[in-house]
Order: C-alpha cells, then structure tokens, then sequence
C-alpha cells in the first residue's frame, strides 16, 4: 500500500455495486403495513412503511457513537459533574431511550451487531479478535449505498484488518478515516490513520515496546502533535459539507473516552484537562471528564453544521455507546458514578456493561423532551434504517425497526419477544432480557447448565436481589432462550454446542 500525507485528498474509491451475497438466506422482503392493536412479539424484523420527511426526502443519518461510555456519564442521564450541554440538548430538543442496549460488553461484537442487525448468539463477531467481516456479511451501509446514500465511516472500525475482507470501504462504505485495529485505537496519538485504504502519516512518534512486549499496531506516544480526536472531529465536518446535496449516512465511531490500555495509569489522553484542570481530582479522573466534555464539543460543532448547512430538519442523528464504563487507564467508574443507578461495568453482562445512554434528534418529526422505555438495542439500527431510507428491510435478522417509537406511533411499534448476549471472557457468560425479568449466566465454558440468577428489572434495576429460587419457571423460559437463541460459532464455540 502506497503511503500518503494527511494533505492529500483524493478521490473517493467506489466500489462497484453492492454484494448482497446472502440472498438464498436473507430475502429481501415488502414493508408490512403498520398495523393497529397491541404490538406484535417478533424474533425477527419488521418494516412500518415507507417514510417521507421535508419535502419528500428521504433524511440524512448519523450515528454517533461513544467508546466505554457509561449509562450516567452524561448529563440527560444523570450526571452531575461532567458537562455535556450538547448531548443533553439533542435529549431535550429529541428523544430520549432508557431502555436501550449496545450489542455486546466490549467493542468489536457490539459494532459487529450494530453494522449487521444480528445479536451476539447469531453475529460472526461475538468477541474482541481479528476476525473480519465476510463478503458475504451484509451491513445497514451496503443497504443504504444501494439505496442512493451517500456513505461514510470516521473514527473506530474494529471488523477487519488491512487488506481483508472486512475493510470499511469492502463493506459498503464510500469513504473510510480512522482506525481498523482496536489496540491502535487506544493511542490518542498514532503515527498513522487510514482513510480509504492508504495509510496518512501523522506527525507523533510512538514506542510500541510496552513492558518488553511489542505492543503494535498500539503503543505510547513519546512525540505528541496529533490529536486524533481532533482529526475525527474535523472529518466528520467535512463529509457532511461534501455531501449536503444527496442523502447521507454518516457512521461516526469515536474513540472516547475510551483509555489507551497500553500507557498504564496514564491512559487518559487528552491534549486539555480543561475545563477541570483545576479540580482536586486524580489526574485519570480529569483526563475522564475533559475528553468527554471534548467529545461534547465536537458534537455541538457538528449538529452546528448541520443547521449551517440547512440540513437540521431533514437529518436524523442517533447518539449511544458501545458498552458501559470502563476501569482501564487509571479511570474508576465509581468516581462519576458512570454506570448511573445500573450494577456493573464494560465486560459485564449486568445492566451497567450493556445498557447505554442513547438519545435520537429529528426535528418536527421527533417531538421535543420524550423520554421512552421502548427495549430495544443495537441490532434494531439496521432495519430502522431501511425504514428511514423507504427499502426493504433482509428476513432472518433479529433487529426491528423502532420507527414507530421514534414518530410517537407506539400502537404499530413491534416489540422483542426476548433480547439475548453472549460474552467470551473471563470464563463466558450469557443473558437474556424478557419483559421485565433479566437472566445472567456466569461461568459458562465450565458450567453450561449453572445456575442463573434472575432480576425484575422494574422494581430492582440495580440488580441486587436474584429472585431465582422464587421464579423456576421465570428461570426455565431464560434457559431455553439461551440455549435456542445462538447458532454454533468456530471462532467463539461454548460446550455443546
């Protein structure tokens, strides 16, 4: 691959068609009419429609999305100390969802999940590892390029290494600027970023020995002159110009506040402590709060642009997090009290490692200060999309459209009949939300048919009291979710399958 400097802007490679290679299983199907009456349980997607928004366009998309930010990190959800103006603002002008879950625990399953409409039981990324993205893989930016957008990934990718398969611009996207390795991603302050395929030179100078171990493509800065937060910031303005004439999707993935791993207690990079510098804090605990009031700012520069531009009314802009807080980089959770009124953090399958704050912002078609308890989660990004977009939404994922929710239409919202995750660390666990009741299984790669603790959600959403002993038939339902709800994986097998 041909080296290049940030300076050079060349033109956007474009594939040629989009690969929809898994039609013997994933038919393309018609929209259902919305029907009225209680919502029907699916497994599966459902369309709502056709959409129309101002002037019979279709709108523009944008997802941002957070690196370990916790459920009460910012201020709409709870947070007392940490400004966040512009994320409480896109609540308070939008929506507002208390019930929505990123993908998986950690990064790369919950991308995976959120660019496939697939959960963690079905998805070929359940797990941080180098696995990428199949040609056969179909992702809500093939769909939407096929349909006319315009498409753009800045930021975190994490589904695919140079040169394989799963390469951003080999999965539906136009345009590519970010990380593809998630360690690289730790470093606020890499030698190089990739935008399309070609690697843009920065100027910092990095050690990748950590400890004695070589730490590539991650490591510590020793020269810092590139904030690559800072790049992401700008390039997502940029696309947005670029494209202001034709529908857009833009797939923001930030890199905070997640920490870089490799730089030990000192992981909390960020070129300013301010507007906390002062405070008498520990220095991680600063660098916390400085980089997500940061990434606050640069949210408010973006919906700025958006009404700059003319494009406010006609762009539906969706803010979560890819899982809960984190406790990496010196930062401590409980500090802030990230995972708000939630039990657990990032690698946990308790509310506080999936349950994540997530606001939706769609002027005069999303009424202003609604808060709802729709449950729904990232696999359901997919086929609300498609319905934003007026295209077919594929048959055999596990996503549904939350359209309905997001027009007020709550009568024709379809409803999960259970939500299901899988992790695989720290001896693999499972859970199952059903209604109101949640079910947690620890320890499963030596115990598959060890005990599972049982919460209500609705009266304990701290999970503190398992309830199991009083519910075995709650517990059975959960069980035979768990076990029907996966389909065997060879890269993240669990006993018997």
């Amino acid at each position: 691959m041909r080296k290049q400097t940030r300076r050079e802007f060349p033109e956007r490679r474009r594939e040629t068609g989009v690969r929809l290679n898994r039609r013997s299983f994933l038919k393309m199907t018609g929209f259902a009419a919305a029907s009225v009456g209680a919502p029907a349980l699916l497994p599966s997607c459902a369309g709502v429609g056709r959409t129309t928004s101002i002037g019979g366009k279709r709108p523009n998309i944008i997802f941002i999305l957070a690196d370990d930010l916790g459920y009460g990190d910012v201020g709409c959800f709870g947070q007392k100390i940490i400004q966040t103006p512009n994320i409480d603002r896109m609540a308070a002008e939008g929506m507002r969802f208390t019930d929505h879950y990123a993908g998986s625990t950690v990064c790369a399953p919950s991308r995976c999940c959120l660019m496939t409409g697939l959960h963690t039981g079905h998805c070929l990324v359940r797990g941080n590892a180098r696995v990428p993205l199949r040609p056969a893989d179909v992702t809500v930016a093939e769909l939407l390029k096929q349909a006319g957008y315009a498409t753009g990934i800045v930021g975190k990718w994490g589904l695919g290494e140079p040169d394989s398969t799963g390469i951003p611009n080999r999965q539906g996207f136009d345009y590519w600027f970010g990380y593809l390795n998630q360690r690289h991603a730790h470093n606020y302050y890499p030698k190089y970023l990739w935008r399309n395929e070609q690697k843009v030179e920065l100027a910092n100078e990095v050690n990748h020995i950590i400890g004695g171990s070589d730490r590539s493509p991650g490591g510590v800065a020793t020269k810092r002159v590139e904030y690559s937060h800072d790049l992401v910031a700008e390039e997502a303005l940029d696309f947005v110009e670029k494209h202001k004439d034709r529908p857009f999707f833009l797939y923001l993935a930030l890199t905070i506040p997640h920490a870089n791993n490799e730089a030990g207690k000192e992981g909390m990079e960020v070129p300013s402590l301010e507007p906390y510098a002062d405070r008498d804090w520990p220095q991680p605990q600063k660098g916390h709060a400085a980089m997500i009031t940061r990434m606050d700012r640069d949210i408010g520069r973006l919906m700025a642009k958006l009404k700059a531009l003319g494009l406010d009314e006609n762009t539906f802009v969706f803010f979560s997090s890819d899982n809960g807080p984190h406790k990496e980089g010196g930062a401590d959770p409980d500090f802030f009290n990230s995972s708000g009124p939630l039990r657990g953090y990032k690698r946990a399958l308790y509310e506080g490692g999936i349950r994540v704050p997530t606001t939706a912002r769609w002027p005069g078609k999303i009424k202003a200060g609604l808060v709802n308890d729709h449950i729904s989660a990232f696999w359901d990004f997919l086929p609300t999309c498609c319905d934003l977009a007026g295209i077919n939404s594929p048959e055999g994922i596990d996503g549904i459209s939350f359209l309905p929710t997001l027009l007020g239409q709550n009568w024709s919202q379809k409803k999960h009949e259970f939500l299901y995750w899988e992790f695989h660390e720290q001896g693999k666990r499972q859970a199952v939300r059903w209604g109101d009741w949640k079910g947690v299984r620890l320890n499963v790669a030596k115990n598959p048919d060890g005990p599972i603790e049982l919460y209500n959600l609705k009266t304990n959403i701290a999970e503190q009291h398992n309830v199991a002993d009083r519910h075995p038939e709650i517990v059975a339902k959960i069980e035979s979710y768990m076990k029907s709800a996966r389909t065997p994986s060879e890269n993240w097998p669990l006993p018997g399958q």
